[in-house]
């Protein structure tokens, strides 16, 4: 495990740490209906990674089509803070952009996952990749 990291919504209302898996090393977004329409990326914890600190009350949880994945965001200000993973129930994604100094534009190469047809429907391989250049 690594470092705690410190983590919070855009306005604040919701604060947490997280103890991520494997660093900033196999990193993703994903192409599922959800993820393609909220955009960010994704690094991993385990589920004893993730400790809300404040605001716990301000989290609400959406689930869609299967109803397996949780997905957590701050009530007040809508930022997609983690979720609960469908693909591996005792993994959260946690959304990079959250963590304090750190931005989704840090990283120039991310893997984009084929979650639009899920791991269990035979998908879940690499789809792409997204790629920045700062000018």
């Amino acid at each position: 495990m690594s470092e705690k990291l410190a983590a919070q919504c855009h306005c604040g209302a919701v604060t947490f740490s997280v103890e991520l898996l494997n660093g900033f090393n196999g990193l993703r977004r994903c192409n599922c209906s959800y993820c393609r329409m909220r955009g960010a990326v994704m690094a991993f914890a385990p589920l004893s990674g993730i400790t809300v600190l404040s605001g716990k009350d301000k989290l609400s949880e959406y689930r869609f089509n299967t109803r397996q994945a949780a997905h957590f965001f701050c009530s007040v200000c809508g930022i997609y803070t983690f979720h609960q993973r469908r693909s591996d129930p005792s993994q959260y994604a946690v959304n990079v952009a959250c963590l304090v100094g750190i931005s989704p534009f840090d990283f120039h190469d991310v893997e984009v996952v084929e979650g639009a047809k899920h791991v269990s429907e035979g998908g879940g391989g690499l789809a792409g990749r997204m790629k920045f250049f700062p000018q």
